[in-house]
């Protein structure tokens, strides 16, 4: 099992990174009730080889990146690849709403770029794909940032095939960023299509177990490999194809490196065809 993905012949990263959403607020809105323990999970994610981080503007909104900044700038020889996000507006906790105005678009990275505190993004993600908004007009923007040195590499979230296809017509794209895991596969055909063609497939929610917690299969390859169901959910994820890069997230230190052991978890053949046959039914 390959723990390291290359994005290009710059860029290599292992696999097994971390995301920021769960740092903000309840909602993923508003400040952390510690904003200092926040800053301290991502430092601790780093100082255990997390070198690919995921955040977006929507997570706070901002606070998630102005966390990130604070922890990089405590890490300033990490060389972490920062992959952020754009397209989603904010009207409250748990409200999300898509829009993909380019001179939105274009604001949103300048603004990423601010509270990052970077020249550039190693990794922008449209977040939602407008149906308000032609997806030329969309990843077209994102293209002209690119061209103009603001993103290195662009990549897509929650899409289809086809809408992965039309996107790569456009520009090239890196990476694709769509609700993945033991539970929920439903978008298994994405995940084929970038493990055929050496796009990075980033899992949202990763460790997401649902009922299989209460079933005998799961507990019983977990207490096998002295293991919890969430390392078991996300050695299976790191086995099922060398393009996954799972992002867990967490506000808790103790849980980023719980997360992190998962890497050392090999799953014989049988343990993983067992998990695969799993449903939440």
């Amino acid at each position: 099992m390959n723990l390291q993905f290359k994005f290009d012949d710059e860029k290599t990263v292992n696999r097994l990174g971390y995301g920021t959403m769960q740092l903000p607020g309840k909602g993923v809105w508003g400040p952390a009730k510690d904003a200092n323990n926040a800053v301290q999970v991502i430092t601790t994610a780093i100082d255990h080889g997390v070198n690919f981080i995921d955040t977006a503007d929507s997570y706070g909104p901002f606070y998630a990146n102005i966390y990130l900044r604070r922890a990089l700038a405590q890490r300033p020889n990490s060389n972490v690849m920062v992959a952020t996000k754009v397209g989603f507006t904010r009207q409250g906790p748990d409200t999300w709403t898509e829009l993909g105005a380019p001179a939105y678009l274009r604001q949103q990275v300048e603004l990423n770029l601010f509270t990052l505190g970077l020249e550039h993004i190693d990794l922008l993600q449209l977040h939602r794909i407008d149906p308000n908004y032609s997806l030329e007009a969309q990843i077209g923007e994102l293209a002209k940032m690119k061209a103009e040195g603001k993103i290195n590499r662009i990549g897509l979230s929650q899409v289809s095939v086809a809408r992965l296809k039309a996107a790569q017509k456009i520009t090239p794209i890196a990476s694709v960023q769509n609700r993945y895991n033991l539970v929920d596969r439903a978008d298994e055909a994405v995940l084929n299509y970038a493990d055929q063609t050496g796009i990075a497939f980033i899992p949202w929610f990763p460790l997401a177990t649902g009922k299989l917690t209460t079933g005998d299969t799961l507990t019983t390859i977990a207490a096998k490999y002295n293991a919890s169901p969430a390392q078991i959910a996300l050695a299976w994820l790191l086995k099922r194809s060398d393009v996954i890069l799972p992002i867990p997230g967490t506000s808790s230190t103790a849980h980023v490196i719980d997360n992190l052991n998962a890497q050392a978890i090999e799953l014989n053949h049988s343990d993983f065809y067992a998990l695969s046959q799993l449903t939440s039914n």
